[in-house]
């Protein structure tokens, strides 16, 4: 009886969330359902560029569908919102050097599912990190992993980090 009323309540919170959100996405598990709310490349710019967080490409471009450029089409607006956190409340000069384009890993929580964003390493932006952040060990790679007070997960890949945003990171 308990799970069918889970199941319920569960199709009651997707519908939900698309009668709120409509044209979103809604992902999660089976146990979960919330919205998320994609945003085109011109709308990121538009938020990186009014706090002064830059981006650039090895290729010049921004098709996602080309892995030398950076591309912020279908990115969160969560992961948006979490880069802007990072640069206020750091202080520190953010330059994003890989977004939504095709070239990362796979899975849900991924670049082209629009939850990740690398940003180049400066010793501004490593400080803050590893001096704010929680060291919650390797990843698989290897990759060093610090977890924000909200959840987020910044990975030290070496020549840049990689911020997986669950959430705008307070914002």
């Amino acid at each position: 009886m308990k799970a069918i009323k889970a199941l319920k309540l569960r199709s009651v919170l997707t519908a939900l969330a698309l009668v709120i959100a409509p044209g979103a996405a809604v992902m999660g598990t089976a146990g979960e359902a919330f919205a998320v709310t994609k945003i085109s490349h011109a709308t990121a710019t538009s938020m990186f560029r009014d706090v002064g967080i830059t981006w650039s490409s090895s290729g010049g471009c921004s098709n996602r569908n080309v892995s030398t450029c950076t591309s912020f089409d279908q990115l969160n607006l969560a992961t948006a919102q979490g880069a802007q956190t990072l640069k206020r409340a750091s202080g520190c000069a953010l330059n994003i050097t890989g977004g939504t384009e095709t070239g990362h890993a796979s899975g849900t929580y991924s670049h082209w599912n629009g939850y990740k964003l690398d940003f180049g390493k400066t010793t501004c932006v490593g400080n803050y990190i590893k001096n704010t952040f929680t060291y919650i060990g390797v990843r698989g790679d290897g990759a060093p992993q610090y977890r924000s007070g909200s959840g987020n997960v910044y990975a030290d890949e070496g020549n840049h980090w990689d911020v997986l945003y669950y959430n705008c990171g307070g914002c």
